[in-house]
């Protein structure tokens, strides 16, 4: 039963990768085939993936419609645009006899595809913003609630982390990273390792906006590098809610009443950010009785509660009340132009950090074809809803860097049909030639080298998930959070 549910939630995510993730590429080049239609192009071929073909046939219109082995994009093939013959080989149609496109018609064909991936995204951001986002409660804020005292550096290192450093505390509230807003932990992570600022001495600065207590504050930090991908990080994980996913037997708080589904309010009055400030309450009370208040249901109870003396992971003495903890699930509902916004707003955010040399981002961090199929069969595993999600983030990717001023891109098509018309007449062909050709080399040795790291990235985190598995068991005490 267990290979069956393998094999099928494996054939779902396959099925999902080419709905989703073909289908963006086949309504990126619908785009184009469409607009050259409009405008009265030669098309030659429409073709999703590269290389020799898989299979193809011609329609009543005359284009030859294929589906290639190398499933990294795809083309439409329009000899009076482009001299592509590298590429696409050599055109059999009779086209020269055609008059010549206009520059108009070269950018509205060549910006179409660009277009068709922003409307679907906006299309599927509409179907999302009615049923609704799956995410936790703990990636839907940017409210601090660890700040860790130390980080661990690549070259094994301790040392203290930049969030103490600099005085940032439990339950400091991040608005923005060097004047650039962040609303949920997601975008905050993902802008401060796209940042690119340093200090005049060289190291790495963050100007962090933060809330605490009612007042906005401006705290300068200085990340530092670590983890295994080499990110930039403060040494601050999200606040959560604090919802009790089950008791352990014979524990303080089976004993107190305490239930699973139960949210903990305070202890003792306060409002711990997180598991680890609870942990810290608890541990500054060195056994004495707590009083946790709990919401269930519509009641709010105060209930006693009298840790126990065990020991931790480390053999240090550690109070435990015997709680763990799960991140509730919740739905939201963003509009449908927040969506393509905020996924425009990010992907624009990492291209800054790459083109920028004072940034810390490179191409080993990127994620390619193999890392776009592990996404979508990582949120398949999850929820339909998410697939969504990454999708409309595909596309809005696909539009924007498919516009930039790059030879073999669309942007690049752009660039070379605006200087011949700011130049008064046709760069050489051959120069078009040659310049696709090399770019599409370069392309393609891109996309292999970050592919490999996407190798890399599923390989280690597979075998971190086999790890607690394999690994011998070991008496340990749980608390008071898994």
């Amino acid at each position: 039963m267990d290979l069956l549910q393998f094999v099928l939630n494996n054939l779902w995510s396959v099925l999902l990768i080419a709905v989703f993730f073909g289908g963006s590429i086949f309504v990126h080049e619908l785009g184009h085939f469409l607009a050259a239609r409009r405008r009265g192009l030669v098309v030659e071929r429409f073709s999703i993936g590269f290389g020799p073909k898989i299979c193809s046939w011609t329609g009543k219109d005359g284009v030859e419609y294929r589906l290639s082995w190398l499933p990294l994009g795809g083309y439409v093939s329009l000899p009076q645009l482009a001299d592509m013959r590298g590429i696409e080989g050599e055109s059999t149609k009779d086209w020269h006899s055609a008059p010549p496109p206009s520059y108009s018609t070269k950018m509205l064909v060549f910006g179409a595809g660009a277009f068709f991936n922003i409307l679907f995204a906006f299309a599927l951001a509409c179907l999302v913003w009615g049923v609704g986002q799956p995410t936790t409660t703990s990636l839907n804020t940017t409210r601090i609630g660890v700040v860790a005292p130390t980080l661990t550096l690549p070259d094994g290192r301790t040392v203290t982390s930049p969030a103490a450093e600099a005085g940032l505390q439990v339950g400091d509230v991040i608005r923005a990273i060097d004047g650039k807003s962040v609303d949920n932990w997601l975008g905050f992570m993902q802008t401060l390792a796209a940042g690119s600022g340093r200090t005049a001495d060289d190291r790495r600065a963050a100007r962090l906006t933060i809330e605490r207590d009612g007042q906005t504050l401006d705290v300068t930090v200085h990340p530092l590098l670590a983890g295994e991908d080499g990110f930039r990080t403060i040494g601050v994980e999200t606040a959560d809610t604090l919802v009790v996913g089950r008791t352990l037997p014979d524990s303080p708080a089976a004993a107190a009443g305490i239930e699973a589904g139960d949210t903990l309010l305070r202890v003792d009055g306060h409002s711990p950010a997180g598991v680890g400030e609870f942990i810290a309450i608890v541990q500054k009370a060195a056994g004495a009785p707590v009083t946790l208040t709990v919401k269930r249901g519509e009641q709010t109870l105060d209930l006693p509660v009298t840790p126990r003396l065990g020991e931790s992971r480390t053999g240090q003495p550690l109070y435990l009340v015997g709680i763990e903890y799960r991140n509730p699930y919740i739905i939201i509902h963003p509009s449908p132009f927040k969506q393509v916004a905020d996924h425009a707003t990010m992907t624009w955010r990492v291209l800054s950090g790459l083109v920028n040399p004072k940034s810390d981002l490179g191409p080993s961090k990127l994620s390619g074809p193999v890392g776009i199929a592990r996404g979508f069969h990582s949120m398949a595993q999850v929820d339909i809803r998410l697939v969504l999600w990454f999708t409309i983030l595909v596309n809005v990717n696909l539009a924007i860097f498919n516009l930039l001023p790059i030879p073999v891109l669309d942007g690049g098509h752009m660039a070379f049909a605006t200087i011949a018309k700011l130049r008064g007449r046709n760069l050489p062909v051959q120069f078009i030639a040659g310049t696709q050709t090399v770019f599409m080399v370069l392309l393609f040795t891109m996309i292999i080298y970050v592919s490999s790291f996407d190798i890399r990235r599923w390989v280690r985190d597979a075998r971190a998930d086999r790890a607690p598995t394999e690994a011998p068991a070991a008496p340990i005490a749980v608390d008071p959070a898994k």
